[in-house]
């Protein structure tokens, strides 16, 4: 009974880092950037949030906020990388060594408080339920906003940038914008992330975004792996990446209930990721069909 009492918990959390996964899609997915600052940005929209809250601002404009402040991380690994020159995954953690400096500048010590019972929240473990039915809300607008963006003519173009960097040079499309651009959007809603965290969790904390790069590929590799066949159009792909969060944290819950040592959760978690990026190798390797010479293969 224990489990099935858990499993709402597990669920709203499963859509917060969901949401965040969604910021890592567009990365890793899209500009085929493995953005190593969403372990910083998740821990700098919450404290952002939280201080915000704390000092008597709008809980609204204190998410957004949070937002903003997370898109001027993603900007700083941009000029990284492009500005000066610096690889992608480096860029990342250069910021996210940054970051650690100044989200503890931001709370003034490690970790702060913030009740449901004391300040104006939006989501609280305290009622779960309608928790999940507001992230489900954010969660749609979100995806709605993102499917329109990359409808545009820049959104395409920075899909393009991610699909063939090459051809859109010579197309005379800016990349190093696109990259910036792309980064900006992801941490921006990495942020967003950070700030539903510490409400539902009533806390912030400076290790809150530690292993957050790991839960964000787990969620996007599960979902596609789960969801990739029926994922039609671009915000069905979206979607099936908090489909992947969801999941992961109905495993997570799972392991815990087992009585399993929580302290091998993070490796658990790095195999997971480890497994499902090794299916597309596996089955191409051992499980297609052989093809003929003329290009069919065997029935």
């Amino acid at each position: 009974m224990n489990f099935f009492n858990a499993l709402p918990g597990a669920v709203a959390q499963g859509i917060i880092w969901g949401i965040m996964a969604i910021g890592v899609y567009i990365t890793y997915k899209i500009l085929d950037i493995a953005d190593l600052t969403v372990d910083g940005s998740i821990c700098t929209g919450a404290c952002v949030c939280t201080m915000l809250v704390i000092n008597g601002v709008n809980v609204w404009l204190a998410m957004l906020a949070a937002m903003i402040v997370g898109m001027l991380t993603g900007l700083v690994t941009g000029l990284f990388h492009t500005a000066l020159g610096i690889p992608p995954i480096l860029s990342g953690i250069l910021t996210q060594l940054i970051l650690w400096s100044v989200n503890l500048k931001i709370m003034g010590k490690a970790n702060q408080g913030l009740s449901a019972r004391t300040y104006n929240v939006v989501i609280t473990q305290l009622d779960k339920l309608a928790s999940i039915l507001i992230l489900l809300g954010i969660m749609l607008v979100l995806v709605a906003l993102l499917y329109w963006f990359f409808g545009t003519e820049l959104g395409c173009s920075l899909r393009a940038t991610g699909n063939n960097l090459d051809m859109c040079r010579a197309q005379g499309i800016n990349t190093n914008i696109n990259k910036i651009l792309g980064l900006v959007i992801s941490n921006g809603i990495v942020a967003l992330s950070g700030a539903l965290l510490c409400q539902y969790q009533g806390f912030s904390d400076i290790n809150m975004g530690r292993g957050a790069i790991v839960i964000g590929l787990a969620a996007v590799i599960i979902g596609e792996a789960l969801f990739g066949k029926i994922a039609g159009n671009f915000a069905l792909k979206l979607m099936s990446v908090v489909g992947g969060g969801i999941i992961y944290y109905i495993v997570y819950q799972t392991v815990i209930w087992m009585g399993l040592d929580t302290d091998l959760l993070k490796m658990l978690s790095a195999i997971v990721v480890a497994i499902f990026l090794a299916v597309p190798y596996w089955k191409g390797k051992y499980f297609s069909k052989p093809v003929k010479k003329g290009g069919h293969a065997n029935a």
